[in-house]
């Protein structure tokens, strides 16, 4: 084998595997009846941290199970009903045009308590470099 093939062949594999580690990110990310729309991304005159914009959609009965991010959190419910879980306390129910604040670090997860698909547009002002989101079991 020539040395331009064996260089072929090596960049295939990486590419396989970059691949398969990007499509498995992906998978974790989106899990069924969640649609997670990236909306925007900006650095803030604070240094190291950055506004993030996402949409939220959960299907009729979806949960989205325990996470925390990096920084704070500011909801906005588009619309349906979501029921909201902050670490120990007694879950609250939004409706369209209701707003929550989840303090920086803090263990939650949403529930779409209604029938119809449940939205809201999530704001986080973010440690930049970080991943937004960690699952907790």
């Amino acid at each position: 084998m020539s040395e331009h093939q064996v260089k072929r062949k090596i960049l295939a594999i990486a590419a396989l595997v970059v691949g398969s580690l990007l499509a498995s990110g992906a998978a974790q990310a989106q899990q069924a009846g969640v649609t997670r729309t990236d909306l925007q991304r900006h650095d803030l005159s604070a240094p190291g941290r950055e506004a993030v914009q996402v949409r939220v959609d959960l299907a009729p009965g979806v949960a989205f199970g325990k996470h925390r991010h990096p920084g704070e959190e500011i909801i906005y419910v588009l619309e349906g009903s979501l029921e909201y879980q902050i670490e120990d306390k007694p879950p609250i129910t939004l409706k369209a045009g209701d707003v929550l604040f989840i303090p920086a670090g803090m263990v939650h997860a949403a529930r779409n308590v209604g029938s119809v698909t449940g939205s809201e547009l999530a704001t986080y002002i973010v440690e930049k470099g970080k991943p937004l989101l960690a699952l907790v079991k």
